[in-house]
This record gives structure tokens, C-alpha cells and sequence, in this order.
């Protein structure tokens, strides 16, 4: 194991850094969450065809780059670091790792065509739902019957632009249309991943797995992939507080200069030290297939507190202008919090972590 990054994780990192900074500044962010849609489709395409994120995941002989988690990661750390209203995660990560899972003929087809980029899935769980505890997706809130789907599940990111949806019900994985779905927004904290109620009314499916081992699978995955979108997150705060406080005068003096500061930025320089390594260490183990449950947990439990903390500092150092609307900085913390609470709360990894290592809980009073 090696939580350095490859040189082809550099080469990579670098593409889509510097397709975000020529086409999605912090401007952009803020412009596009205003319209109608924020999802940037056009982005989405140059991402998913142009540099191959789309397919990332998937097998070189369906049409995709065969990479693995690792890779996966590096992109997320950079979107995460833009704040990118871009359906990687969803589509990208969690909808193509539950059809890879699925291994069957029909699971194969659609991935077929979203390595190609023509199409864009979504996995109809809740966001919230956590890999330790899948049955809190609300799939039990959808039910099969005569090659049909009819339900309703609430708070599924990537819905909006979806054109097929990837549904658990009564014990198995079903692909079905957007034609056929309804697609209902809701109010998200998180501006840039809306999140959307979808209702199945006697929808036409078709059967992509006889189980939900697959489930179980993308949201373990998601969950550990999460943390390095939240790593980017907290680094950009971090990077943008510093330069900020040195540029900022009080009493003739940059504000970064004053001792109490600077223990908070190094404080917060060391919570991101250690989630890197988290995030790293989770990637490698998705990749390797080793330990993945103790080390997407670990991930999780850290890395969504550090994100918070890491947007709190940063919105406290910057002051007023950090409070105003023309401001990114709100982009990052909404993010930050929804990321916390999305497939599973460092609260429920810390439980899980705990079964894991077989810890004993407290004893009751």
C-alpha cells in the first residue's frame, strides 16, 4: 500500500484541474446556481467524454478506462475543490458501481453506454442512506410486480439529470427510464447537488441483479470516494483562508500574522494532514479490495467533521466579506454539511467502526 499519489494520478489530477479553471471559476458556480439548472451539462459532457470520467470505473472492454478507485478519488478531490454541480458521484460512482457489481447482460449493456458518455444514471436511494446499514435507503418503499416499479423515494441526488434511474426493490436491482419516472426537486441545502423526491407509478422495469449485494457495494464505495470530494473541500478553505489572511490589514499588520491565527491554520492544517491520509487510505482499500469496511468508516467518521470545521474557519477568518452571497465561500460550507450527513453521519461510521473492531459500547446507567 502506498497513499502517495501515481504519476498517473498527477497527470490526471492536472487535466481536471485545469479544464475547472478555464471553464468553471468561482463566478461561474455562483452564476449557475442562480439559473434554473444547475447542473452545467455541457461541463459534464467535456468531463465524461473528453477526459473519460465517465467510464472511469468500468471495464476497459465495455468501453471504459478500467481504473479504480484510486482514480476515481483524485477526480472527486478536485470537484470537491470547485464545488463542481457535475454528476460524478452520482452517476460516475455510485449507479455504475452497483451495475458493475451486478455483473449480468443487462447490467453490462448500460454500462456500455454510459462509458460512451450518452447517458447518465442515478442510483434511486436516498443520499442519506449508509453503506452499514443499506436498508435505510428507502428502497423498501419501492415495489416489483409484473415487470413493473411503483413507489416513491425520497432525497436522491443526480435525479434531475438522470436518464435512467437504478432501483432496489423487492430484493433486487431495476433499470428504468426517466421517461417513466417523475421527478420531483426539493429544497437542498446543498445548492450545487440538488436532491429530488422520485415517484415510480407503475413504471416499466427491467431486472439488472437477482440481489442487492450490488447496493450494498455502491454505497460502500460512494461512502469511501466521499471523503476525498470532502478533502477537496477543506483544502481549497484552508488554501483560500491563508491567502486571504495575508493579504487582510488590521492595525497595519496582516491579520495572519497575529499568533491566535496562526495555531488555528495550523490546527486545521493538521486535521487535513490526517484526512488525506484517511481519504488515501480509504481509496487504495477500495481499490485493493482489502479491509474496505474499517477503512471507508474511518474515512467517513474524520473527514466529514474536518470538512465543516475547515468551512467554519473559513467563513470566521474572512470576516464580513466571508458572509455575503457574492462570495464562494457559502458554496463550500453548504457542500461541506450536506457531505456530512450524506451516506451516513460520522456518527453512524463511528458506530459502525466500533462493531467492526469489535469495541464494546458504553454501559447503560
Amino acid at each position: 500500500m502506498t497513499l502517495l499519489y501515481s504519476e498517473i494520478e498527477e497527470e490526471l489530477r492536472a487535466a481536471v484541474r485545469d479544464l475547472l479553471a478555464d471553464r468553471y471559476p468561482p463566478a461561474t458556480v455562483l452564476a449557475r446556481i442562480e439559473s434554473t439548472s444547475p447542473y452545467d451539462a455541457d461541463l459534464w459532457k467535456a468531463l465524461a467524454r473528453d477526459i473519460g470520467a465517465a467510464g472511469l470505473l468500468i471495464p476497459e472492454e465495455l468501453g471504459g478506462a478500467g481504473a479504480s478507485a484510486r482514480e476515481a478519488a483524485v477526480v472527486l478531490e478536485e470537484l470537491g475543490r470547485a464545488v463542481t454541480p457535475v454528476p460524478f458521484l452520482t452517476s460516475a460512482v455510485l449507479a455504475t458501481q452497483a451495475l458493475v457489481s451486478a455483473d449480468t447482460d443487462a447490467a453490462r449493456e448500460l454500462l456500455t453506454a454510459l462509458a460512451a458518455g450518452e447517458t447518465t444514471a442515478a442510483l434511486a436511494v436516498s443520499f442519506a442512506a449508509s453503506p452499514h446499514v443499506p436498508e435505510t435507503s428507502g428502497s423498501a418503499a419501492v415495489t416489483a410486480e409484473g415487470g413493473t416499479l411503483s413507489g416513491r423515494v425520497t432525497a436522491v441526488a443526480g435525479a434531475e439529470v438522470a436518464d435512467v434511474f437504478i432501483v432496489p426493490a423487492s430484493g433486487a436491482l431495476h433499470a428504468v427510464d426517466a421517461a417513466h419516472v417523475t421527478v420531483e426537486p426539493i429544497v437542498s441545502l446543498d445548492l450545487t447537488r440538488p436532491i429530488s423526491t422520485v415517484t415510480f407509478t407503475g413504471a416499466p422495469a427491467r431486472q439488472v441483479s437477482a440481489g442487492l449485494a450490488p447496493l450494498r457495494a455502491a454505497l460502500e464505495l460512494g461512502a469511501g470516494l466521499l471523503a476525498s470530494e470532502q478533502l477537496g473541500v477543506a483544502e481549497w478553505c484552508l488554501t483560500t483562508t491563508v491567502s486571504y489572511v495575508k493579504e487582510r490589514h488590521q492595525f497595519a499588520r496582516p491579520v495572519g500574522s497575529f499568533q491566535a491565527l496562526k495555531h488555528r491554520l495550523a490546527d486545521l492544517w493538521m486535521e487535513i494532514v490526517q484526512a488525506r491520509a484517511a481519504a488515501r487510505n480509504a481509496a487504495d482499500a477500495l481499490a485493493s479490495g482489502t479491509d474496505t469496511a474499517t477503512a471507508v468508516a474511518v474515512a467517513q467518521a474524520w473527514c466529514g467533521s474536518v470538512a465543516v470545521h475547515a468551512a467554519e474557519e473559513c467563513l470566521q477568518l474572512h470576516g464580513g466579506i466571508g458572509m455575503t452571497w457574492e462570495h464562494p465561500l457559502h458554496l463550500y460550507l453548504k457542500r461541506a454539511k450536506a457531505d456530512e450527513i450524506a451516506l451516513g453521519t460520522p456518527g453512524d461510521h463511528r458506530q459502525a467502526l466500533a462493531r467492526l473492531a469489535d469495541l464494546p459500547g458504553p454501559l447503560a446507567s
